[in-house]
C-alpha cells in the first residue's frame, strides 16, 4: 500500500524485452536504501517487485498485463519516473490510500501556468468518470492528487511548484500518457451496493502501484 507522496524522480536506465514481458533497470538511490529482494516499488504509480538491487538501483519485471494496462509499455532509456517506497505502519498518510493498481489510462490535454502554479487537464476513460468527483482524491502516474474540476471525459488537477519540480509531471505535454488509479473506496462501495454490477480490477498484481508527490495540498 501506498500514500501517492513520491520520495524521488528516478531514472530508466536499462530496458531488457523478453517477449511477452520486459525486465527495467531504474536508478533510484532514495527508493533502494534497505531494499529487499522481493520488495514492492511504485514506478508512475505502478507496483513492481524487486528482483535484483545495489546502492543506487534495481530491476523490476513486467509482465504483459502490466504493459497492456498502463504506460510502462512507453518507457524507454532515460526516461524519468517517479518512485516511492511502500507505506509504513504507523507512519503519517501523506496522500490519500493507493493501491498500485492502475485502472486506466489516460492523455494530457492541456496545462494552463499561473504564477504560483499550474492547472492540468487530463482525459479520463468513459468507465472510470464515476468514479472520479470534485474534490476527491485520484493518483496520476503514482501522485497522491486532488481534483479540481470533474468532466464526462475528464479532470483538472492543480499542481504546486513542488510537484512540478520533484515529479514526472513537470515534463508531460500534451498527448503524453499517465497512468490512472481511482480511490478504491469507492470501487467498493458501489460493489457492496451493486449498482454497477462487478468491477474489473486494474493492473498490476504485482504491477501498478501508484504514489504521488506531496501534492494532496494542491487543490484544497
Amino acid at each position: 500500500m501506498f500514500t501517492g507522496i513520491v520520495e524521488e524522480l528516478g531514472e530508466v536506465t536499462a530496458v531488457e524485452n523478453l517477449g511477452d514481458s520486459s525486465r527495467f533497470q531504474l536508478r533510484g538511490p532514495v527508493v533502494t536504501q534497505g531494499a529487499r529482494h522481493g520488495d514492492s516499488i511504485a514506478v508512475n504509480g505502478v507496483c513492481l517487485t524487486v528482483v535484483e538491487h545495489e546502492d543506487d538501483w534495481f530491476t523490476a519485471d513486467v509482465m504483459a498485463e502490466t504493459l497492456e494496462r498502463s504506460s510502462l509499455g512507453a518507457l524507454s532509456v532515460g526516461s524519468r519516473v517517479n518512485l516511492e517506497r511502500p507505506m509504513a505502519v504507523g507512519e503519517r498518510l501523506g496522500g490519500h490510500i493507493v493501491q498500485g493498481h492502475v485502472d486506466g489510462t489516460g492523455q494530457v490535454i492541456e496545462r494552463k501556468p499561473s504564477e504560483n502554479w499550474e492547472i492540468v487537464k487530463i482525459s479520463l476513460p468513459a468507465d472510470l468518470t464515476r468514479y472520479v468527483v470534485e474534490k476527491g482524491s485520484i493518483t496520476v502516474d503514482g501522485i497522491s492528487l486532488t481534483v479540481v474540476d470533474a468532466g464526462p471525459d475528464h479532470f483538472t488537477v492543480s499542481l504546486i511548484p513542488t510537484t512540478l519540480d520533484l515529479t514526472t509531471l513537470g515534463r508531460k505535454q500534451p498527448g503524453d500518457p499517465v497512468n490512472l488509479e481511482v480511490d478504491v473506496i469507492a470501487k467498493y462501495v458501489e460493489r457492496l451496493l451493486g449498482t454497477q454490477g462487478a468491477h474489473t480490477q486494474g493492473a498490476g498484481t504485482q504491477g501498478a502501484h501508484t504514489q504521488g508527490a506531496g501534492t494532496q495540498e494542491a487543490a484544497k
